[in-house]
């Protein structure tokens, strides 16, 4: 045994420096290895987490790929539209006439339709019938259709599916009244028009009627810019939008139908245009013959 002081420091400082360095070193080395396993166990769950997210959001965009143009064509289906003008290959067209207010010029009208051998479809409103009885009789015995407009000119989509019936039907019956036919086109006032307007009077056996040359007479633009306007814009199957009681219509009109079978072109009233039975709609308002409707074939073959 030691008994040098110096000796038996020397000794117990060398053991317990021995000893204490060997648990510090292997502490040391325990607690490395576990913030290296831990970041490697970080690491990996990232990586992990982020692959199913990955996954995730590209499974997503697949889905919403796929899902988004059958969203839009479902849409697009459920569209209702009328006839804004007919896919003809011949050159036909029709003149139709708005009429919801004043009738002086009605006469001046027919006589010009009369003098050019045409025949125009008038859409009138109810009221109009009860104030200008004559006058709708004048346009039936010249030849002309006379359609409906409604009975009191309102905005059709702001009513009920009753009451817009109502709006036809009281229509109907002032014009079937005077004229002893019954309307199967019905125009929508002020253009204005919904799926329900659409789907409430084909279920009335009406075809419901816009147009796709709009004469812009209602404007009080001169005679000579609604004859330039409505001839630039008319095509095989089109439709005229003008107003009976619009300030240079009679003005203009002689020279549009003149200019218009010089053309050509053979100006019928909308019945005789349109398709009957099986025909489609195109998304710009067009209508299509079905090709397994004979009707349609019968109407295109009485008109050539």
């Amino acid at each position: 045994m030691c008994t040098g002081r110096s000796g038996i420091c020397s000794y117990h400082t060398a053991v317990c420096a021995e000893m204490a360095r060997q648990p510090a070193v292997s502490y040391c080395h325990h607690r490395k290895g576990c913030m290296v396993l831990k970041v490697w166990i970080l690491k990996k769950n990232t990586l992990i987490f982020a692959a199913v997210v990955t996954a995730l959001c590209v499974a997503l965009a697949f889905l919403v790929i796929q899902l988004i143009p059958r969203g839009i064509a479902a849409v697009a289906a459920k569209k209702e539209l009328p006839i804004y003008s007919v896919d003809r290959t011949e050159k036909i067209a029709s003149l139709s006439f708005d009429a919801a207010w004043g009738a002086e010029d009605t006469p001046t009208l027919i006589r010009i339709l009369n003098e050019h051998h045409v025949h125009a479809t008038f859409f009138v409103v109810g009221q109009w019938v009860d104030k200008y009885p004559d006058a709708v009789k004048a346009l039936s015995d010249a030849g002309n259709e006379v359609m409906n407009h409604s009975d009191t000119h309102p905005h059709m989509p702001t009513l009920s599916r009753e009451a817009m019936e109502a709006q036809v039907s009281q229509c109907d019956q002032k014009i079937e009244k005077i004229t002893g036919k019954k309307p199967t086109l019905f125009r929508p006032p002020y253009g204005d028009y919904n799926n329900a307007v659409v789907e409430t009077l084909r279920g009335m056996n009406h075809d419901v009627i816009q147009w796709d040359v709009d004469s812009l007479d209602w404007k009080g633009i001169s005679a000579d810019a609604i004859q330039k306007r409505v001839l630039s814009k008319v095509r095989p199957g089109s439709i005229i939008l003008f107003h009976n009681a619009a300030l240079h219509t009679p003005e203009a009109l002689p020279g549009i139908i003149d200019s218009l079978q010089r053309d050509g072109y053979q100006l019928v009233p909308i019945s005789q245009l349109i398709y009957h039975g099986s025909y489609t709609i195109d998304t710009q308002g067009r209508q299509h013959a079905a090709e397994s409707s004979t009707e349609a074939s019968q109407a295109a073959d009485s008109l050539s």
